[in-house]
């Protein structure tokens, strides 16, 4: 049920009528859970709370940095040196009091990281390097919990929704094999500040329909985005019978 506070905080989304009711009463029932809380993480968890998913925890283990501020837009000067994660816990619980938000300072891995995954209704990958994508891959495929993965760096973009619960669905490994990637950070090639709010913004959106059921999720296409040129491809992705994660073993 929808308190009468909710009716009205939502209801420019429960107006649509394939939306309505039902779509909001979804999020706020969904857990979502938010890995990274940088350039990708800050819009998904803003946009993610406003709209009304009844629980965020988000995970980061680092600390605010001046070059983060460039484009990390959950954050503020007055916060440097303070934990990602929890200063943008602050910022979202404060724009909507009505859900609930936590922070894991720190960084997930093995049985920790499995029991978050088995406990979210969605995970959203918002992290920037291949190890930590490989692991919340395989515990996403293991739990059959949906995957909303995005990349950003330089003017380059990418993101794709990945659901085991569909027997044709690919997983992040399909795509990506688990060897031979080169680990590149925003750090070392740099990247153009809108690119990472337009490729969180999108995440956002992937994780709202397949939380709500409303739209066709992007479950085996791939969209890549030259902001520079302000192009959208479309590659459609199949899954791999012979993936040592979602395969068939």
């Amino acid at each position: 049920m929808l308190s009468d506070d909710e009716l009205l905080r939502y209801s420019r989304q429960i107006l649509m009528p394939s939306f309505d009711v039902a779509g909001q009463a979804a999020l706020k029932s969904a857990r979502v859970l938010v890995i990274g809380a940088g350039g990708l993480g800050c819009p998904v968890a803003l946009y993610l709370g406003a709209a009304g998913v009844g629980q965020l925890t988000l995970v980061d283990d680092d600390d605010i940095e001046l070059a983060n501020l460039q484009r990390q837009i959950g954050f503020e000067q007055s916060e440097l040196g303070h934990s990602k994660a929890e200063a943008l816990a602050n910022r979202v619980q404060r724009i909507n009091p009505l859900i609930s938000v936590s922070a894991l300072n720190r960084r997930l891995d093995g049985d920790a990281l499995a029991r978050q995954v088995e406990e979210a209704s969605l995970v959203v990958d918002c992290c920037d390097n291949f190890q930590t994508r490989f692991a919340v891959n395989r515990a996403c495929v293991a739990a059959k919990v949906p995957l909303v993965s995005g990349a950003a760096i330089r003017g380059e973009g990418q993101l794709s929704v990945y659901d085991s619960r569909d027997a044709q669905s690919p997983c992040y490994h399909c795509l990506y094999p688990e060897q031979g990637n080169e680990e590149l950070t925003c750090s070392e090639a740099g990247v153009i500040a809108p690119l990472v709010g337009m490729i969180g913004s999108a995440q956002a959106m992937e994780a709202l329909k397949v939380i709500s059921g409303v739209g066709a999720p992007l479950v085996g296409r791939l969209l890549i985005l030259d902001a520079w040129q302000m192009a959208w491809r479309e590659m459609k992705l199949a899954r791999d019978p012979e993936c040592p994660v979602c395969g068939q073993h």
